[in-house]
């Protein structure tokens, strides 16, 4: 495999953007970080765990990450219609190499996601500096 920019920094700036006014979804970002963690399977998950905006954020990030690994040649499930253990068990069956990349592009996605997260938070008057900053 050779070195692919995925501009994952703006998929991820267009993803906090559309979401940031949704005080719910806002700190989302942070739990797919630490959801990456435990595997493929359980982030696709997640949109059906929760409701509204929230389940909202979670699948388009996935169809993000399914969109952007894609140019790899690696194919994700994205339909949420599907049994959920018939898709556990296709992203399971995945080669280890493809789980590999899958996720560490998803890691760097939520880093990103994390990263314009705290950008669009807005600042406590107690945070700021003599400086203003």
């Amino acid at each position: 495999m050779t070195l692919e920019l995925y501009k994952l920094d703006r998929e991820a700036h267009e993803l906090v953007s559309k979401y940031s006014q949704h005080k719910d979804a806002l700190n989302q970002a942070y739990k797919m970080r630490m959801t990456v963690v435990y595997g493929l399977e359980r982030f696709w998950g997640e949109h059906l765990r929760l409701q509204g905006v929230k389940a909202d954020y979670w699948k388009d990030t996935w169809d993000k990450l399914a969109e952007i690994i894609l140019a790899t040649g690696i194919e994700l499930p994205t339909d949420s219609n599907t049994d959920i253990r018939e898709t556990a068990n296709e992203l399971w069956s995945l080669p280890i190499e493809q789980r590999k990349v899958t996720l560490a592009v998803l890691t760097q996605l939520c880093d990103c996601m994390v990263w314009w997260t705290q950008r669009y938070k807005p600042v406590r008057s107690d945070q700021i500096d003599d400086e203003g900053e």
